[in-house]
């Protein structure tokens, strides 16, 4: 994978920083459009800011699609290798692509609870998490109101960005002024 310097991304015009960034936000390359209308960025912080306001900032509709754009956590796609690469590599340091049947089963339970509660696939950052600890997230997600989790997932969504864009671009700090 590229790593980025900040000042290559800021000298990136609005095709290319697509091009790079338009799956950061899975399937949903207009995530990138609108924060690309924030560049130059003072820092990686300030990149990673402009994706989450992207999205905080959408309308409802739009925020959904984004949301149900994500595939099932150890799901059928993950199986079958129909998924974004992000998602096949985050989902793999999880150790979601290890799953013995019954764990796989079990997931498969929860996704389908999840969607059949909410109307959207659970979604979970899961760079860092094991499956023990995903697993507990959904238990104890399948309680929340359908508000919360619209809410929870955004939130994720947003953690999500960040793990992306800290692979994307190096923390280097740069001279531009905003």
């Amino acid at each position: 994978m590229t790593t980025y310097s900040l000042e290559e991304v800021n000298q990136f015009a609005l095709d290319t920083f697509t091009e790079v960034f338009g799956n950061v936000a899975e399937h949903s390359p207009w995530v990138a459009v609108v924060a690309h209308r924030e560049a130059p960025y003072v820092s990686r912080e300030a990149l990673i800011e402009a994706f989450s306001r992207s999205l905080q900032g959408a309308e409802e509709d739009a925020q959904l699609a984004l949301i149900r754009a994500h595939p099932d956590l150890a799901g059928k796609a993950a199986r079958a290798g129909e998924m974004a690469e992000a998602s096949v590599n985050e989902q793999a340091g999880a150790g979601l692509d290890q799953l013995t049947d019954a764990e796989y089963e079990q997931f498969t339970q929860l996704n389908d609870a999840y969607k059949s509660s909410y109307g959207f696939p659970f979604i979970f950052a899961v760079k860092g998490a094991t499956k023990h600890q995903i697993l507990a997230a959904f238990e104890q997600r399948l309680q929340n109101s359908a508000e919360d989790e619209f809410v929870e997932a955004l939130h994720q969504i947003c953690r999500i960005f960040r793990f992306r864009l800290e692979d994307l671009v190096s923390d280097e700090q740069s001279a531009v002024s905003s």
